[in-house]
């Protein structure tokens, strides 16, 4: 067994939150457990396994979750999945939650492409959602009403988000750069009143207006009633031209009148929250419903034990508001911590970009995603020569699995004295199945555990699980953050068959992967992108972690083709620029391959293409080129941040033999 690449000081983990958390349960401070006495965070996350309903009673009064309505019980029909109903009784304000601390402490820092940087202090926010949560209400917004994005990551967005909860209503999300079919395909089907959104946004160094795509969604989304402009690409100009759109009021008017303080209207704690979107890549996005108190429990504990936030820490996630990590990451005001929101593209105007906004800000928390991991190896950038990060103590990667040489990586050349936490879940559960703990190991290519109250393991098709064997991950408890329905979905079945319909009374993910002899697990990719070829399962990470560290490939994606009544493991390439795929080249991809992996992992076939299909988030889209090699049909082009590039992969001779 390898050693860890970090281990964490007697101290860290001495003043860790997991450590007094583990020793509030020991001490019974909450007068809920008492005779317990567990010794590490094993026996704790067995415990709270074991029982689920007093390990998430605890998490809220660790945290001191205010509920205007205190519930019943933890739980009940806990052994429902589905159909366990979490902390009935209750009722509380997400919003109200998250704002706790109204002191002049720095609440967020934006900080946009083009140089610009804003902040605003807790106090600052409260009064800005006070004032924008009474227009709102003045415009005859109440409980249950949706409330739309298509917005850039900024602060606006965050304090449009807490009006709308403090309200009770419901908010959901998505970033300029999505069409206009796909801002139909989702905000269509929820019926918003209120549409934000900005007058345009930057990236990669270009200025890009965003009012005539409104002025179209406007005319298309029935519903609508009021459409908020924010002036971001000039703020100096509170009023900007709003062309052609009908609904429209100025953001500076929402906040124009004098309102101190919020009455935060109490909602059930499984009311809606959020609306988030399944990718939407094999037909309109699912609309998922998440809760208001499995949502702030869940992230409670994340951020709490999970990350080590503490009140003063500087938290940064580069996400848009299209992806959960922007939900995941706002929670973090609870904490009282600094959030940093960042918009634009992550390398620009040079790689190093965001390194450099973490050495300003003094960023201590610094998620991103395995992409953006392995893009910064190969652009050469070297921090732990050119920057200065002494507060930085966390890094967490999420998006796609995090190979081992990007684990070697920002060991050797970003800092070796931090906690390297690879995490997984999904927007399904808005929050993640595996991911890390700040009093544990970092081992290579490993996530260090999974979730504290979550009983997951990763099974064969009868169901079984074993330590160092691949399987699809499967829950086997209920859990607060479960969503509470899909959208329009009056019956339940669309969400029974989504997640309870392989294993019956599990939760299956469609992740693949496997627990380690250490504890942790390694992701291998998307249960419904693992290639079969002979009848033997191989999950696609594995691939990808040999063709990545080959320094002429830039990035690649791999599909099994059906050929002769098998399937051949097909690799696509994307090469570094001047390089072509020659002999030799197909030769060293498939040598490392088979040197580093099986022989049945070696590709059949090696092609070159000159880009790969992603989704707006990032992440590549494995299903969609195996449907257009298939010459079957890709049903929601709109979800991908490049459909282009989808017709690189059509009627190639090169699997035609």
């Amino acid at each position: 067994m390898d050693q860890p690449l970090w281990t964490p000081s007697e101290e860290r983990i001495a003043r860790a939150n997991l450590t007094d958390f583990r020793n509030a349960l020991n001490s019974n401070r909450f007068g809920t457990t008492p005779g317990l006495n567990l010794q590490d965070y094993w026996q704790l996350h067995q415990w709270s396994v074991d029982h689920a309903g007093l390990f998430w009673d605890a998490i809220a009064r660790y945290d001191g979750i205010h509920f205007s309505t205190p519930p019943d019980a933890a739980v009940a029909d806990e052994d429902k999945l589905p159909g366990a109903c979490w902390f009935p009784g209750a009722r509380l304000n997400f919003a109200q939650n998250l704002l706790r601390r109204r002191d002049s402490h720095c609440a967020l820092v934006f900080r946009g492409e083009n140089g610009e940087r804003r902040t605003v202090s807790y106090e600052e926010l409260y009064r800005a959602v006070a004032q924008l949560a009474n227009s709102l209400k003045a415009r005859g917004l109440v409980k249950g009403d949706r409330v739309a994005a298509f917005m850039p990551n900024c602060l606006e967005t965050v304090i449009a988000m807490l009006a709308t909860t403090s309200l009770g209503a419901v908010w959901s999300s998505c970033s300029p750069d999505f069409g206009i079919n796909g801002v139909i395909d989702r905000f269509g089907q929820i019926k918003p009143r209120v549409l934000f959104t900005t007058d345009g946004y930057f990236y990669n160094g270009k200025v890009l207006d965003n009012l005539e795509k409104v002025a179209q969604i406007e005319g298309l989304i029935d519903s609508l009633e009021t459409v908020v402009v924010v002036p971001f690409l000039e703020p100096s100009n509170p009023a900007p031209e709003l062309g052609a759109l009908t609904l429209a009021v100025h953001w500076d008017q929402m906040l124009d009148n004098d309102a101190e303080d919020i009455h935060f209207e109490a909602t059930a704690f499984n009311d809606p929250l959020y609306i988030v979107y399944s990718s939407g890549t094999t037909g309109v996005p699912k609309c998922i419903v998440h809760g208001v108190g499995g949502t702030l429990l869940q992230h409670r504990k994340e951020h709490l034990l999970h990350t080590d936030l503490h009140p003063q820490d500087v938290l940064f996630y580069y996400t848009t508001c299209g992806w959960m990590m922007w939900n995941w990451l706002v929670s973090g005001l609870a904490s009282g911590a600094t959030l940093v929101l960042y918009d634009g593209s992550p390398f620009y105007p040079e790689p190093r970009s965001l390194i450099d906004m973490a050495e300003q800000e003094s960023i201590t928390v610094f998620g991103t995603s395995a992409k953006y991991i392995a893009a910064l190896e190969k652009a050469g950038v070297r921090p732990v020569k050119t920057h200065k990060l002494p507060a930085l103590h966390t890094i967490l990667s999420t998006g796609s699995p995090l190979s081992h040489e990007s684990f070697d990586y920002v060991y050797r050349e970003v800092k070796p004295d931090l906690c390297l936490s690879s995490i997984s879940g999904g927007t399904d559960i808005l929050s993640c199945f595996a991911l890390g703990a700040p009093v544990l190991p970092v081992s290579r290519g490993e996530l260090q555990c999974t979730g504290l109250g979550m009983d997951v393991h990763f099974v064969d098709d009868e169901g079984h699980s074993h330590i160092g064997a691949k399987g699809e991950l499967v829950c086997r408890n209920s859990f607060p953050s479960m969503p509470i329905g899909f959208w329009n979905d009056e019956d339940g079945s669309r969400y029974r068959s989504a997640y309870f319909e392989s294993f019956e009374g599990w939760w299956c993910h469609g992740d693949y992967g496997e627990r380690t002899a250490t504890g942790g697990v390694m992701i291998h990719g998307r249960a419904d992108a693992v290639l079969n070829p002979g009848g033997v399962r191989i999950g696609t990470a594995e691939i990808y972690r040999q063709v990545e560290q080959i320094p002429q490939v830039q990035e690649a994606i791999c599909v099994g083709q059906r050929w002769n009544d098998d399937v051949r493991v097909v690799l696509f390439v994307r090469l570094s620029a001047g390089v072509e795929l020659d002999d030799d080249l197909i030769a060293l991809i498939r040598s490392s391959i088979r040197k580093n992996t099986t022989p049945r992992h070696v590709p059949a076939k090696v092609i070159a293409v000159a880009d790969i299909p992603r989704t707006i988030s990032g992440k590549i889209v494995e299903l969609a080129v195996r449907n257009v090699i298939h010459a079957e049909a890709v049903k929601n082009t709109d979800a991908l941040a490049n459909p282009e590039a989808l017709e690189l992969y059509r009627n190639l001779p090169q699997l035609q033999y």
